[in-house]
């Protein structure tokens, strides 16, 4: 993939403050996710908590961890997205690819709770997706929707097909926003940070409000949403914020990267960032 030389947007910029390869992944209690297809030798042991979040760290060190409330315009807005990344192995074919891509495209007709999904390959221009390809949206009306599709059995027999094939995964699920109008052709520009655990609150929430200011600054973005993780699962690598920017062409993209609003919100940014995380994709509908 190539990397435009005028590209000098956010994620060049702050990809010198660290981010790198991906944690392993935890198992999930409650159901087998998408993550359970994965080969056994990357599963890791079940969590004693009955709704699969794992257990509470010492009191030493969840006092050190800044916390991340969710975006309260956005909770239970209808929209809750579940954001899913793969990469598979060298040893699979286009088509051995393809057939994942097309069994998880069959989903929504199986699993009544999925009210929206979108999917595409990987078309950042930055450099930015450690090694991810394939970008796949889900959307549900509700927790109690996530919930069954968890452990659905058309969910399950997806990951019979997955398995062979997955090299690694990436999932963070969180509230959408119900009022922004998406374009007939959306180019999703999704982007994930993992903040340094010295960064406080405020820090923090200076980097959601600048980021959330841009689509005043910026007009070629025509959607934006973002809250914070609320995935029951753990393969979200320690990320925590997720941003969903939506252009309606490439020119759109390529005139928001270096945009002088763009770079100032890095300057907020580059302070408190630990890891970045960035996938773009056209987003087709089954």
């Amino acid at each position: 993939m190539f990397r435009s030389d005028f590209v000098i947007g956010c994620c060049l910029l702050i990809a010198a403050c660290g981010c790198g390869a991906p944690d392993d992944p935890d198992a999930v209690a409650t159901a087998e996710p998408i993550a359970a297809a994965a080969d056994a030798a990357t599963a890791e042991p079940e969590t004693d908590k009955p709704n699969g979040e794992s257990a509470d760290p010492p009191a030493s060190e969840s006092a050190d961890k800044t916390v991340h409330p969710e975006n309260p315009d956005n909770i239970n807005s209808g929209m809750l997205r579940h954001a899913v990344f793969f990469s598979f192995k060298e040893s699979s074919s286009e088509a051995d690819i393809q057939g994942v891509v097309d069994a998880f495209a069959e989903l929504p007709s199986e699993i009544d709770s999925i009210i929206d999904f979108q999917y595409g390959v990987n078309n950042s221009p930055e450099g930015l997706d450690d090694g991810l390809t394939h970008c796949f949206l889900l959307t549900f009306a509700d927790d109690a929707g996530r919930q069954a599709y968890l452990p659905h059995p058309a969910h399950k027999a997806f990951g019979d097909v997955l398995r062979p094939h997955m090299k690694d995964v990436f999932v963070l699920d969180y509230w959408g926003d119900s009022k922004q109008e998406q374009p007939e052709k959306a180019l999703q520009h999704a982007v994930f940070f993992k903040f340094k655990d010295s960064a406080s609150r405020e820090e923090v929430k200076n980097v959601e409000q600048a980021f959330a200011e841009l689509p005043e600054k910026i007009d070629t973005i025509r959607a934006f949403e973002w809250s914070t993780n609320n995935s029951p699962e753990t393969h979200d690598d320690g990320f925590t914020h997720c941003f969903l920017v939506t252009f309606d062409s490439e020119e759109g993209r390529e005139a928001y990267l270096p945009h002088p609003d763009h770079q100032a919100f890095v300057e907020v940014l580059k302070p408190v960032l630990d890891k970045v995380r960035v996938l773009d994709f056209w987003a087709t509908k089954p």
